[in-house]
């Protein structure tokens, strides 16, 4: 973060227009991008763009390292010849406004499958040398996980905790075994892989081309059936089984009575420190390489993480403990130099998690939804912001700002009535005002307030198992009034920056080069 006044847009590439079901890194995503450019706004803000499990959570990924599949455009692969238009006619009729996963899981990967088939079969052999550099490249985790992939695919997707124990336990000869007798689908799932950082780099470059930087996060905690764990189980606090002893959670907050229990292994971190953290220094490296900016989401696990055995059913008894602390960082940044990263500070938080942000620089959060009903010195209120913050409308995490005000205490409402002088009428608009004229350097509006909607286009309910991450919009929606409404404020307000002219030959659209 370079301190210049900036804004920008939170917006998860699922939630993108695509004709195939989900939002994917097609025109959809380019025509978005070109939409923050119009808008003046600097930021895309995404969610983690890993592969996604059970509850098609971002946030519970079976890789830290690896890309979602189900991001791949169809309509990339049409280009570089990788598909035929007969290879989509079995399509099934998909929603346009909202993801329904269960219909477009099958689909997608019935459809990469018979990408890979003609890849296998001499189509679009200009991409073979950039396939082969990129799995020599990315060999770190690149093996691991695509027989991570090739396993979870032939035990029919159960976790790998369930399978044989010599593959649980990762021993020398049962991996040999498995590495010659799922040879092909290591191949498929290197392929897969491929396809998507390739697709990836070509639309953060030309997003880049545009003036905007791309923030992204890095969730502190990985999911259990990962690669990650799977391959690393020393990293975790497992017992002989490869089952947790304890799990990663929160206490009792805002959001939920009893606490959230996310159910992630904890971190060894005195085995990551006699190590020099390599593994947190190899995921940085990977997500910067991915994102300009990162977003630390959890960020105070990192100083004291609450921690609950895993045989508690809410997150009620856990206990605080102790986090690396400064030594993290001190070591990724001899490794990776000075780190552009947001600190996700909400929730309980305490002196020394604000001495571990502030030591190092990192902005924090501040969110506007939860600034009002209260005293005038609580710290999200826009009096008191400081410059270095990101203040935001909502989260992706919260209700929709038009949906929190309709449900909000009539405490609340009458003090945001008061506070910002409007009647709330245009509340998400009144609460877009209130962010863009923050002294906060940054301020990012989740795309559901720009457009003014209600409860039904909320990303994700904490603690709801199903029917989250599925919203979608259409880029009907994005009117010339919509967009000359946030660059007027964006302008007034001191957060748009004139672009450099673009040189001649600058990276366009679908082209990694």
């Amino acid at each position: 973060m370079d301190g210049a006044r900036a804004s920008g847009i939170l917006l998860h590439p699922t939630s993108l227009p695509s004709r195939w079901g989900i939002g994917d890194l097609g025109d959809g995503a380019y025509e978005f991008a070109d939409f923050l450019a119009a808008a003046g706004q600097r930021i895309w803000q995404v969610m983690p763009l890993g592969p996604t499990g059970y509850g098609d959570s971002p946030y519970q990924s079976f890789s830290a390292f690896a890309g979602n599949p189900l991001l791949i455009s169809f309509d990339i692969l049409l280009e570089d010849e990788l598909l035929e238009p007969s290879d989509l006619a079995d399509a099934p009729r998909l929603p346009d406004t909202v993801v329904d996963y269960g219909a477009v899981i099958p689909f997608k990967q019935r459809v990469l499958r018979r990408a890979f088939a003609r890849f296998r079969n001499g189509f679009a052999d200009h991409l073979r040398d950039d396939f082969e550099a990129f799995c020599e490249a990315q060999t770190a985790w690149l093996d691991d996980y695509a027989l991570f992939a090739a396993l979870k695919h032939a035990h029919n997707g159960a976790a790998w905790y369930t399978w044989k124990a010599a593959l649980r336990s990762r021993t020398p000869q049962a991996l040999a075994a498995a590495q010659r007798e799922h040879a092909d689908e290591i191949a498929y799932q290197r392929f897969i892989q491929y396809l998507f950082f390739d697709q990836w780099k070509a639309l953060k470059n030309y997003v880049n081309d545009l003036n905007i930087s791309i923030l992204g996060d890095i969730p502190i905690f990985v999911a259990y059936d990962s690669a990650d764990v799977w391959a690393n189980p020393d990293l975790f606090y497992l017992d002989r089984q490869g089952k947790p002893t304890v799990v990663a959670g929160v206490p009792p907050d805002y959001f939920s009575a009893t606490g959230q229990l996310w159910g992630n292994p904890l971190y060894r971190w005195d085995v990551l420190k006699q190590r020099g953290y390599d593994w947190w220094i190899n995921r940085f490296r990977a997500t910067l390489t991915m994102f300009d900016i990162v977003r630390l989401d959890h960020f105070r696990g990192f100083a004291a993480c609450w921690e609950v055995p895993a045989s508690e059913e809410t997150a009620m008894n856990g206990r605080w403990v102790e986090g690396p602390g400064a030594a993290l960082f001190e070591a990724v940044d001899r490794a990776l130099g000075g780190l552009p990263i947001v600190a996700e500070d909400l929730g309980v938080i305490t002196p020394d998690v604000e001495e571990l942000r502030d030591r190092f620089g990192f902005p924090g959060m501040r969110v506007l939804q939860f600034a009002f009903g209260v005293k005038a010195d609580q710290p999200y209120l826009p009096h008191n912001h400081i410059r270095r913050c990101i203040v935001y409308t909502g989260t992706h995490d919260n209700d929709t700002t038009l949906g929190w005000w309709r449900s909000a205490p009539e405490k609340e409402r009458r003090h945001v009535q008061l506070y910002l002088g409007r009647s709330g009428e245009d509340i998400a608009w009144d609460f877009i005002r209130a962010a863009l004229s923050s002294v906060a350097d940054t301020a990012i509006i989740p795309l559901q307030d720009v457009l003014a909607l209600g409860s039904e286009a909320r990303m994700n309910t904490p603690g709801q198992p199903g029917g989250n991450w599925t919203w979608r919009f259409g880029l009907h929606q994005l009117t010339p009034s919509t967009i000359g409404r946030l660059r007027e404020l964006t302008i007034l307000y001191g957060r748009y920056v004139e672009p450099e002219p673009v040189e001649e030959g600058a990276t366009g659209k679908h082209s990694s080069d």
